[in-house]
């Protein structure tokens, strides 16, 4: 059982940071690869960011540079022992981006949390206490989800106001989506009435595959302005740059794919103000 009775709660009215959940089930479609370089990408254009690793392998970690012996707190000590993101949180070489670093860990969470009370709300308590009286230091915190449906996930979606699904554009994608959009519906429905999808990122796009036009399509088709203008292609030096632990746009910002994730970026902060325009208005 991933949910308990007294688990579902409705969302009080969130501090001013955004929190996306960057999640898809599948593996294998840029899901960590979008979460550091947009990450990144927002620092770059003068938004403070914190990047949350939500899986046990910590690939978001190692990706930005956090050596292992550099995770003295991971989120495990937040959602297990109560430590806070402020304790937690640490400086990455990016001016105004911080990462909560993940390790091996967090693979027993669901085991020790199996009786714990709130269980699926550790995360969210803990971001909103880092945010208690109206201030924060992030104005967007992203968190790279594991690529399942357990416990560490719907902390996760527990905790965000929406969530930014990577697709990798290959037909068996999009059965993966599908999936996604149930699980989206079920905490919806069960922990967090207030989630929404905020967008679709198309990932892998190869212009010389004809594949990669047809999903783009279908997806758009179906999805509408939901999917964001900007794609991200297929590209070596993005591939490249975890091994080096740096973010594509500090390994190389002039390649294709550091571009396209500064257009990504973007274009999330100008969707996040007609959001707000909408809103108060």
């Amino acid at each position: 059982m991933l949910f308990k009775s007294g688990d579902c709660a409705v969302p009080a009215d969130r501090h001013q940071t955004r929190v996306l959940a960057v999640s898809n089930q599948k593996g294998g479609v840029g899901k960590t690869t979008t979460a550091i370089n947009l990450g990144t990408a927002l620092a770059a254009i003068g938004q403070r960011c914190l990047i949350v690793d939500m899986d046990p392998q910590g690939n978001a970690s190692t990706g930005l540079g956090v050596g292992r012996e550099s995770r003295t707190v991971t989120i495990y000590d937040v959602v297990v022992d109560g430590r806070s993101i402020d304790d937690a949180a640490v400086k990455t070489a990016v001016p105004g981006l911080d990462i909560v670093p993940a390790d091996a860990d967090m693979s027993g969470v669901e085991i020790e949390l199996s009786q714990a009370d709130r269980r699926a709300y550790r995360l969210r308590d803990a971001l909103r206490a880092q945010g208690e009286g109206g201030h924060t230091r992030y104005d967007y915190v992203l968190i790279d989800c594991p690529p399942s449906l357990n416990l560490l996930t719907l902390n996760a979606m527990s905790a965000a106001d929406a969530v930014l699904v990577p697709l990798q554009c290959e037909f068996f994608a999009l059965e993966g989506l599908t999936q996604l959009m149930k699980t989206i519906e079920m905490v919806r429905q069960s922990l967090n009435p207030a989630l929404e999808i905020q967008g679709l990122v198309l990932t892998m796009y190869d212009r010389r595959n004809s594949l990669s036009s047809q999903v783009e399509a279908d997806v758009r088709a179906h999805f509408g302005d939901k999917v964001y203008d900007a794609v991200i292609p297929r590209n070596v030096r993005v591939s490249e740059a975890p091994s080096f632990g740096k973010p594509a746009l500090i390994y190389d910002l002039k390649c294709a794919g550091s571009q396209a994730y500064l257009r990504l970026a973007r274009e999330l902060v100008a969707r996040e103000k007609s959001r707000r325009q909408a809103v108060a208005a």
